[in-house]
């Protein structure tokens, strides 16, 4: 038996639908700006460019609708709603046709950011790390097993306070999901457990302590917290 001079982390974990299992969570990536509304409202070109891509920490994640806490060190916390993809098969260079077979299902999921660090970043080049991966930066809903979803199309929203802040559909992807999954494998390898972030739509907007956020995506499922 390994012995370990602090104790190991504990397993990071996403609720499954009417399962009392767990999906292990090993990492999350996210790709960037990949619908068009959303790149220019936050000033950049709409236009195909190659996907790219940040991560959060596995044990970002807030699940079972629990509160997340406002983040320090920003006076500017930012929503962004996006469907998740769980990879469920390993896999590098997988080509798109292939892709979705290394799925294992899909989660309504919320980036949230810390802008004002973000913005800061960008302004002097630096790495996003503290304005995307920071505590409890990853709400996610309950995932559901791939067969019967077709990630290419259906209504995403996010509603605050009962208020639709951002509402699109999959189908307005830059890249579509197979797209995302086999560039991302040409980059590292996939791995089971890996989460994909599959970008927001327009609408982004700033919370604030006190509000509720409710998403939602067409077949997926819901995420729910509130910021406290």
């Amino acid at each position: 038996m390994t012995e370990y001079v602090v104790a190991p982390p504990a397993i990071s974990a996403v609720p499954i639908k009417g399962s009392s299992a767990m999906f292990p969570v090993r990492r999350i990536f996210c790709v960037g700006r990949n619908y068009a509304e959303h790149a220019i409202e936050m000033g950049s070109d709409p236009t195909r460019e190659p996907p790219f891509y940040f991560a959060k920490p596995a044990d970002a994640l807030v699940i079972n609708d629990a509160d997340m806490p406002y983040p320090s060190m920003s006076k500017s916390l930012h929503h962004e709603m996006e469907l998740v993809v769980a990879i469920g098969l390993a896999g590098s260079d997988i080509s798109v046709a292939d892709a979705l077979k290394h799925v294992w299902g899909y989660c309504s999921g919320l980036d949230m950011t810390r802008r004002d660090i973000q913005n800061e970043a960008k302004k002097t080049g630096r790495p996003w790390d503290m304005g995307k991966g920071f505590d409890h930066s990853a709400p996610m809903g309950a995932l559901v097993p791939a067969a019967g979803v077709d990630p290419s199309k259906g209504k995403i929203e996010l509603r605050v306070n009962g208020k639709v802040t951002q509402t699109s559909d999959l189908s307005k992807l830059i890249w579509s999901v197979p797209e995302v999954i086999s560039n991302l494998s040409h980059l590292v390898r996939l791995e089971p457990g890996d989460l994909i972030m599959t970008g927001t739509p327009e609408g982004v907007a700033a919370v604030v302590k006190g509000d509720v956020l409710e998403g939602f995506v067409e077949g997926v499922g819901t995420v729910k917290t509130k910021i406290v």
